[in-house]
């Protein structure tokens, strides 16, 4: 998988943001979501490599979705080519995010497509409380789901389950999909 850098720029101001929205420290927020309070200052000057997981954690311990972390800021038509776009990698899996849209404070959704190639499963760890997932196949075929209720999926497969629970997301062979994270 081609790996370009993050939004560094977009995750440095929404974190500063959503950080002061709160109310608490640099140090505070490191401890919340698990993280180095240096690894969280470089972040916050735009600088380092985040992963999905890091960024899920921040987005939890901000109570926010992890789209409001790198959405760009909005424009009135907005026009995403393929292959562009604020994209992040997973950690340990070759498991990719391309947000496409972030919902609106009253709409609280979001639209991704997702890049999974073979490789170790993607162990997601719970969102924030009333996150629903749903997504659809576009090619390939995935094992996804809930720990211990995950279903394979092929072309034009649809499944929704709780986001708000450790989940996994495993490709078989090479795979892509469209994901509606949704946020109660």
């Amino acid at each position: 998988m081609q790996q370009p850098a993050p939004p560094l720029a977009t995750i440095a101001a929404a974190l500063r943001r959503e950080r002061e929205r709160v109310g608490i420290s640099l140090a505070e927020l490191a401890r919340r979501a698990g993280l180095a309070k240096s690894t969280l200052s470089q972040l916050e000057a735009g600088a380092g490599n985040p992963s999905i997981e890091t960024l899920w954690s921040l987005g939890v311990a901000l109570g926010v979705p992890f789209s409001r972390l790198v959405e760009p800021p909005p424009t009135q038509v907005r026009v995403i080519r393929a292959g562009q776009g604020p994209r992040l990698l997973a950690d340990k899996s070759a498991y990719a995010a391309t947000l496409l849209a972030a919902g609106s404070a009253h709409a609280r959704r979001d639209l991704y497509v997702l890049e999974l190639e073979p490789s170790q499963p993607r162990e997601a760890e719970a969102h924030i409380p009333g996150s629903v997932e749903h997504l659809v196949v576009a090619a390939g075929r995935i094992m996804v789901g809930p720990a211990g209720e995950q279903v394979e999926l092929g072309p034009g497969d649809y499944i929704a389950f709780p986001g708000d629970v450790p989940h996994y997301y495993e490709a078989l062979e090479p795979s892509w999909a469209v994901l509606v994270m949704e946020h109660v």
